[in-house]
């Protein structure tokens, strides 16, 4: 869509070229010269942002930080903006319809659900009631439980195992509350990528990412009930136990071991070779390799701190006073 239209329907100022073609929305992190990036806070202005963007979309006062001349559209309110720019660039997937695939390893019972442009490899097999969207792409040897559902653009390799019940790709818990506080939806744009050799449990969730994709890399083995967030990036040979939830924008380093009904909030960032005890929550970036565990009863937030500051100094405490003593 032109910039020209952009801003009519953003109801945003224009300075630029009015023509440029805006071909997608890019995040600031992997910018490009045929889409539009949002900024939403000075600290992520850079010069590669800066450079590397076809259009800008922002507000009057960071665009006073902005230096150079480039497309820009500038509005006093970017999160409305923003939701209604995802909404534009959404995609509508069409009703999956049913068929049937043969020479496959499934008994002839199965039944599937199709939508358009979908690539399969050999030896694919799967069970009742699964749905594939449009433009989905598997590879080999992969199978596909009973009543799963690919959402549109997921892209799976070879040797790839999604058990029964399974969501790949819908869209994740991305919201934001306007002036009254009322939350709205932020559409997502990207997709979910999982590598050769994984392995889902059943019911899990992974979510697509707002704008950058979903990536689960090779040889990770998923237990039953996992939720994984848009925008998570799962190290490979990693183990992630049953009912783990994983927020958004979190990366998982390498052969992490992830215990059940661990809680990881956002955009935490894991070492590789980190192994968190079963029921712990991750609040922060845990930087080492080794063994954590977090556990602490619930209490008021304000007492909670209080607790886990000196919890944290035990140590230095114990040196300080004659244990025998006591």
């Amino acid at each position: 869509m032109k910039l020209q239209e952009l801003s009519l329907i953003l109801e945003a100022k224009l300075e630029g070229d009015p023509n440029f073609n805006c071909q997608k929305v890019a995040s600031v992190a992997y910018p490009n010269k045929d889409s539009i990036s949002v900024i939403k806070k000075n600290n992520k202005i850079s010069d590669e942002v800066i450079v590397n963007s076809g259009a800008i979309l922002t507000t009057y006062d960071i665009a006073n930080s902005i230096n150079s001349k480039i497309n820009i559209l500038l509005v006093n309110d970017v999160e409305t903006a923003f939701i209604k720019l995802l909404n534009i660039f959404k995609y509508q997937p069409s009703i999956p319809q049913s068929t049937q695939i043969y020479n496959n390893l499934s008994n002839d019972h199965s039944s599937i659900f199709m939508g358009k442009s979908v690539s399969i490899g050999k030896n694919f097999s799967y069970g009742a009631n699964v749905v594939i969207e449009d433009n989905v792409t598997i590879g080999n040897d992969v199978f596909i439980g009973n009543n799963v559902v690919i959402c549109h653009g997921t892209i799976i390799g070879n040797n790839v195992i999604i058990d029964h019940g399974c969501i790949v790709g819908s869209e994740g818990f991305g919201n934001v509350r306007n002036e009254k506080k009322i939350w709205r939806h932020l559409p997502h744009l990207g997709n979910v990528i999982i590598k050769d050799s994984c392995s889902l449990g059943a019911n899990c969730c992974i979510d697509r990412g707002t704008i950058d994709d979903t990536l689960i890399n090779r040889h990770v083995v998923i237990d039953n009930l996992v939720h994984i967030a848009h925008n998570v990036v799962i190290g490979e040979k990693t183990a992630i136990a049953a009912k783990v939830g994983i927020a958004g924008s979190c990366i998982i380093g390498k052969r992490n071991m992830i215990g059940g009904m661990v809680g990881i909030i956002d955009h935490v960032k894991t070492s590789d070779d980190v192994t968190i005890s079963a029921t712990s929550t991750v609040t922060k970036n845990l930087k080492e390799p080794g063994v954590y565990t977090g556990i602490m009863p619930i209490s008021k937030h304000s007492l909670w701190k209080r607790i886990a500051l000196w919890i944290t100094k035990l140590d230095k405490i114990a040196k300080l006073i004659d244990i025998k003593k006591i």
